[in-house]
């Protein structure tokens, strides 16, 4: 069973999200901004980050580029579920460092598939 971090502003969203892969049996947990994503990080381990681009305080890249410059956060998989599709968005996030990119709105089976192989890739429990 993995620890996952769903990061989105949206209450909604989140709650989609941990339905789609709640039959996995994963653990959970919630951050509504980039600085309470980053304060959950500092206090317990995850498997995988779930994180939206677009949030009103700290946004999804200084989150990305937060997990990345840390040592034992740096293997974190990051899968960003954002609303941002255009290239130079997917360009510029998967270069600060997310393992993978899904655009919104994104299908059960989609995330589904993302989140079984970033936590199959041998970097799950990194955190």
């Amino acid at each position: 069973m993995a620890e996952i971090l769903v990061v989105d502003d949206s209450r909604v969203m989140r709650e989609m999200v941990v339905a789609c892969l709640r039959a996995e049996q994963h653990g959970f947990a919630h951050a509504a901004s980039g600085l309470e994503a980053i304060e959950t990080l500092s206090l317990r381990p995850f498997d995988l980050v779930v994180l939206d681009l677009n949030m009103p305080d700290i946004g999804g890249l200084e989150v990305i580029e937060f997990i990345r410059g840390q040592d034992r956060l740096r293997s974190l998989p990051i899968l960003v579920v954002t609303t941002r599709g255009d290239e130079e968005s997917r360009a510029r996030t998967l270069a600060a460092g997310a393992s993978e990119f899904m655009t919104k709105p994104f299908t059960p089976d989609a995330i589904l598939a993302s989140v079984r192989a970033l936590l199959q890739d041998g970097v799950a429990g990194a955190g």
